[in-house]
């Protein structure tokens, strides 16, 4: 037989952002969970509101199963006597076992117990185990509550255990478990009951608790999209907002507010951020994409008393389009630029001076980094003003009142200064990526900015001894080195990283040689471990990207390669080719460096090796225009006419020749291939059973 299992675990409210990662973590802890006791059951749903953490198991077993299992014992030598009766270590281990001596098993040497074990009835397994389940529960943050030692996100007030239609009786934090639960805190009754998990959303529905947060997301998409739509238009519904605004309430409605046309001539997200991520308001739009002067908010509740509610959400949200108006015209009695100036007194990072000064090197950075792109005179020009204005709107009374602006600010100012699209564009686009999922930037200029941004923030970083280790990153770096990463990919554009961490470490006075190298080798595996997160995402083989991750200087041309590599390695040729490099690399690593420019065709003393430096120059000559095209599987196809010469060298001499001269000459040959093989990837990291 098989019943249903419920538990709730009602709370005072819980952060909305939080709400998603505990339901998930319920669910997944609960399957562990059952697993773990041999408890089959037939499907796991989890549901949730701001006030309460719900898990229904459908077709949950009654028993466990019985289980039969082998315990191994002494050796056969050590449990029998000579007259094969049990000794005293047999008979101790059948005792502990709960079996009799003549029952053991002789196997493998071994005596072994066979040990029947009557499965548990659920229902006493189960008061010990949700409780688990609940004390087992983690938070980014946990409260504790009067004089107990328990911790939970937020104070626990009631909690509903049912099997099938009986209570599982236990008690948390003074809480005992029953099947009553607690109703919307203004529709709803204080206290109702619930019979079984059956009943469960419905006897809430009735209590006006949308318990599904699916079904209770999708009502309110939709009423926000009708309300839009009566109002004549659309409603621009963020994701995120959504999320959070689904685990804001309990049984939505959704209403429509208005304000004044007048702040309709502030920029546009100078009214949608106070209304959106202030207030949790949806912004309306017309067909053409211009906002309306309406808002879309949610209320936790029914249709009772809107026009109420409606005025007062208008009220709150006129006072801070308000500020935002008090705000932009304080802003705008100078340019951007005259508000550049007090930047001055802003502290970059400590002991690194001013933004101010952090906008000077970003100057530099940008004009030698618009070279390196091959940008043109004008792109140039652009990427060096906006590097200039790209911080100035961060002392601006707006961004100071609303700092998500930082950038979109600036933007607009610059465009009502006059300053051309590129500039105004790049100044907001060179923040890009801001968070997981945001798009690169759009223009050259805002790419050559936040290149130049985030190499300064990341080498200032770095010369503080600040490098982001486990999960301590305070100043982001691992989300910036990654939208570097990606945005270089994403724009096809190769560039030697290594040259401007050179310039920006020049720009901080970091002369000491040692301490330069560090730097460039820390900042080089700080990035490779990003390129190889990229990889990964990209479904490329482990194999694959250690094979040319040894460089990744330039970043494009590494993602070019292990594509490269990993659209070669299906073909049926590539086996042996990656063998015959492998092994000129594994004798190649027995020469001196300086060997490989000293080759000498003179020495060569069989036909085998003048046809494999024949080979050689001959790849060298095809591979240097393919690399310098990025054609790295025409590289690849070049380098495979190495192969055969390879095997024919190694099947027609010993490298390690008495003679020491033919050796090294030998040794320098084998060097070079590798060297030239290594311009594409080091195949020896390549899995060849895979």
């Amino acid at each position: 037989m098989k019943k249903d299992l419920l538990l709730e675990i009602g709370s005072e409210e819980v952060p909305a952002h939080v709400m998603p990662g505990v339901l998930s973590e319920i669910g997944e802890d609960a399957k562990k969970m059952l697993e773990s006791e041999r408890l089959s059951f037939d499907s796991i749903k989890t549901l949730g509101t701001p006030r309460r953490m719900a898990l229904i198991i459908k077709g949950l077993d009654e028993n466990q199963p019985d289980m039969m299992s082998e315990r191994r014992g002494p050796s056969i030598k050590a449990a029998f006597d000579a007259d094969g009766n049990p000794t005293k270590a047999a008979q101790g281990f059948a005792r502990g076992q709960k079996v009799d001596p003549s029952d053991l098993v002789k196997k493998d040497g071994y005596v072994y117990a066979i040990v029947h074990t009557k499965g548990e009835e659920t229902a006493k397994l189960l008061p010990q185990l949700l409780k688990n389940l609940i004390c087992g529960l983690s938070f980014p943050n946990n409260m504790r509550w009067g004089s107990l030692d328990f911790k939970f996100i937020r104070p626990i007030r009631w909690i509903v255990a049912l099997y099938g239609d009986d209570v599982v009786d236990f008690e948390i934090a003074n809480v005992k478990s029953g099947r009553s639960s607690r109703g919307h805190r203004f529709l709803g009754h204080e206290n109702f009951d619930i019979k079984n998990a059956d009943s469960y959303e419905t006897d809430c529905e009735a209590e006006f608790i949308i318990v599904d947060p699916v079904r209770r997301q999708n009502m309110i998409r939709k009423q926000i999209n009708d309300v839009a739509k009566t109002n004549g238009g659309t409603a621009e519904i963020n994701d995120d907002l959504l999320e959070e605004v689904t685990y804001l309430v309990e049984y939505p409605t959704a209403l429509c507010g208005h304000f004044e046309d007048k702040y309709l001539k502030l920029p546009p997200e100078a009214v949608i951020t106070p209304m959106r991520d202030h207030q949790r308001y949806f912004p309306v739009k017309d067909d053409n994409g211009k906002l309306l002067p309406l808002f879309i908010t949610v209320r936790n509740g029914g249709k009772e008393y809107l026009d109420i509610v409606q005025h007062g959400n208008e009220r709150v949200l006129r006072a801070r389009l308000a500020d935002a108006q008090f705000f932009f015209d304080e802003d705008r009695k100078k340019t951007l630029e005259g508000h550049r100036d007090k930047l001055k007194t802003v502290v970059f990072q400590e002991g690194l001076g001013s933004v101010y000064e952090k906008t000077e090197r970003l100057m530099e950075l940008a004009d030698k980094i618009a070279d390196m792109v091959g940008a043109s005179a004008e792109e140039k020009k652009n990427a060096v003003r906006a590097a200039e204005l790209s911080k100035a709107d961060l002392v601006t009374g707006m961004v100071t009142e609303f700092t998500e602006l930082q950038g979109i600010m600036g933007r607009e100012y610059a465009k009502l200064d006059g300053e051309n699209d590129d500039v105004a564009t790049a100044i907001d686009e060179h923040y890009r990526p801001r968070f997981s999922g945001d798009v690169d930037p759009s223009t050259r200029v805002g790419l050559i900015v936040s290149i130049a941004d985030k190499v300064d923030n990341i080498v200032a970083t770095f010369s503080r001894g600040l490098i982001p280790t486990g999960s301590q990153d305070p100043f982001g770096l691992r989300r910036q080195a990654l939208g570097l990463v990606n945005q270089l990919i994403n724009a096809k554009t190769n560039i030697n990283l290594s040259d401007i961490v050179s310039l920006s470490m020049d720009q901080f006075a970091i002369t000491d040689k040692v301490a330069r190298e560090k730097m460039q080798s820390d900042v080089g595996e700080f990035i490779r471990l990003r390129v190889k997160n990229v990889l990964d995402e990209a479904k490329i083989r482990y194999d694959i990207a250690d094979a040319v991750l040894d460089d990744v200087d330039d970043v494009y041309a590494t993602f070019l390669k292990a594509n490269a590599l990993a659209s070669e390695l299906n073909s049926s040729d590539m086996t042996p080719v990656i063998q015959s490099f492998v092994r000129a690399k594994n004798i190649s690593e027995k020469a001196d460096k300086s060997m490989a420019d000293h080759i000498d065709e003179s020495l060569f003393a069989v036909p085998a090796e003048k046809a494999l430096y024949q080979a050689y120059t001959s790849t060298e000559g095809s591979m240097k225009s393919l690399v310098e095209d990025y054609d790295f599987v025409g590289a690849i196809d070049a380098l495979k006419d190495l192969s055969r010469p390879i095997d024919d060298f190694f099947d027609a001499v010993m490298v390690m020749d008495k003679d020491e001269k033919i050796k090294n000459n030998r040794l320098g040959l084998l060097l070079a291939i590798d060297r030239l093989i290594n311009k594409v990837a080091d195949f020896s990291k390549i899995v060849l059973d895979k």
